[in-house]
């Protein structure tokens, strides 16, 4: 499966780890077409429906979990609705986060002048909530678990980069284009490392990983 790597496969489901630049679905733009989902459609032909029932962002590597059927697609996708989903990511942060464990509560919403970022906005935005462990302390850098409990977009990136004093961690993931500085790293460090989900016909949880590659 050329740029999709396939690591597990089910009946109706299969766990690719998707690379850094390769978006999960096919943007508006002409040139845009390029995604985990269109070339899954390539290569399943007899597949039918949405294909992808969650995303990752363009820049963000790891597990996705995708459908081949339309039944195995609504299983799923309830599951992320009733956070039945268990996910967690291992990313790279610039500067060194106080304290060795917590929970970020930021709400967020659109920042619609400068879409596609997101914002806090505790009148308008979404609950969002993210627990976060430390991994590992080098100079200057934070390496960091996070576990989302909801899944807003830029969650991570955003409850990452807030400033302390306003409830986030204040430092950026490294590489975040949008957030952070893209000069610090080759690519931003985010990497979705496990996830776990139950067998949608045999109701059975499924349990996978996939070491981040930086």
């Amino acid at each position: 499966m050329t740029g999709v790597p396939l690591l597990a496969r089910g009946y109706g489901w299969a766990v690719v780890v998707k690379p850094a630049g390769l978006r999960s679905v096919p943007g508006r733009a002409e040139d845009a077409a390029d995604s985990v989902r269109t070339r899954l459609q390539r290569i399943w032909t007899w597949s039918a429906g949405d294909l992808t029932p969650h995303r990752l962002d363009i820049e963000t590597s790891g597990l996705m979990v995708v459908a081949m059927t339309k039944r195995v697609y609504r299983s799923i996708a309830k599951q992320f609705e009733a956070r039945k989903i268990g996910k967690a990511y291992e990313a790279v942060l610039d500067g060194e986060v106080e304290g060795d464990s917590g929970a970020i509560d930021l709400p967020l919403r659109v920042d619609w002048p400068n879409r596609p970022r997101q914002m806090v906005c505790p009148d308008e935005g979404r609950p969002a909530r993210t627990l976060w462990r430390v991994v590992d302390r080098t100079a200057g850098r934070t390496r960091v678990e996070f576990r989302p409990e909801t899944g807003r977009t830029h969650q991570l990136r955003v409850h990452a980069a807030t400033p302390r004093e306003a409830g986030g961690l204040g430092c950026p993931i490294a590489g975040d284009t949008l957030y952070g500085d893209p000069g610090s790293a080759p690519r931003m460090c985010l990497h979705a490392t496990r996830l776990s989900f139950f067998d949608p016909n045999l109701g059975t949880p499924m349990r996978f990983r996939s070491p981040a590659p930086f």
